[in-house]
């Protein structure tokens, strides 16, 4: 072989369609050393520029053949239920989704010795005593919780090369999606609608380009096991829909502060939680934006 051959890293990206599964694409289609090919459950692909197979991952024999006929060397796990409240009733699809589904990826990982990638939630913690680092222990609170702490146990002792990343509340820009929480609240309070935004969730929101460069260099440095990735602040829900507010101009008398426990909701949320970042910015060189900068990107690429 040449010096000058270019050895290019094949990844399998599953839940390519998702939000951030585009972001995905849009970085690694840059790449030139990387072939890339998307996945997801519809029959054709939310974005241009890289290749697509139609793969259902609840079915082991279609994800088999989707792996064993590209042979990735890394395999990237985009796709989840992430209905936090549905997941209460449709127990069945959450789980052969979020644990199934990683179940028969990481046994065709392990097939062929890709690194598989997978994408967790800091929802597997109570919310009691967070933030949380990589080491504390699990307690989630509802089913949709339950399901990703399974799908990490289910990677722990598939035998696969695995890296599994938690994160919280993702934002950002993805054009073919449903709108992100910054969209929602930007084109509510434009069109004039009052929001009901919690007071007592804290979370260290995650923007999703942040996030894309974490897989990166996960890939770049071909880590392993658990890493937090989320955002350089700690605040309140409310206090992020501020933020929001404030940077495009938009009138905050249309927010009303409530509590989690006035929404009602089926499943029950971690109230005191977000993810310490000090392992990744030390073994990832892991730099997130803050919020005020992830806004002007968005606020660039989406003309918002």
């Amino acid at each position: 072989m040449y010096s000058h051959d270019i050895i290019k890293k094949r990844v399998l990206l599953v839940g390519a369609n998702g939000m951030l599964g585009q972001r995905v694409i849009d970085f690694f289609t840059k790449q030139h050393n990387v072939q890339l090919l998307g996945c997801s459950v519809e029959p054709g692909p939310f974005f241009e520029n890289a290749d697509y197979v139609s793969c259902d991952i609840t079915k082991r024999e279609e994800i088999k053949k989707v792996v064993l006929d590209f042979y990735p060397d890394v395999i990237i796990n985009t796709a989840a239920y992430t209905n936090v409240d549905k997941s209460e009733t449709e127990r069945e699809l959450a789980w052969k989704i979020n644990v199934k589904g990683v179940e028969y990826l990481a046994e065709s990982a392990r097939i062929i010795d890709a690194h598989f990638i997978h994408i967790s939630s800091d929802y597997i913690f109570d919310g009691k005593s967070g933030p949380y680092n990589e080491n504390e222990k699990p307690n989630p609170l509802g089913y949709y919780g339950r399901t990703k702490l399974a799908s990490e146990n289910a990677l722990k002792i598939s035998g696969s090369i695995n890296t599994i990343i938690r994160t919280n509340v993702l934002y950002g820009i993805a054009s073919k999606s449903r709108p992100d929480f910054v969209r929602w609240v930007v084109q509510s309070l434009r069109d004039r609608k009052e929001i009901r935004i919690v007071t007592d969730q804290f979370n260290n929101p995650t923007f999703i380009d942040d996030l894309v460069q974490a897989i990166s260099k996960i890939i770049e440095f071909n880590k392993t096991g658990i890493f937090n990735i989320g955002g350089k602040e700690f605040l309140s829900r409310y206090d992020f829909t501020l933020i929001i507010a404030d940077f495009f101009k938009l009138d905050k008398s249309l927010i009303t502060p409530i509590t989690t426990d006035e929404l009602h909701q089926p499943a029950k949320r971690p109230l005191k939680s977000g993810l310490i970042i000090l392992k990744a910015q030390t073994e990832l060189d892991y730099k997130p934006c803050s919020i005020i900068d992830s806004l002007a990107i968005m606020k660039k690429e989406l003309s918002l």
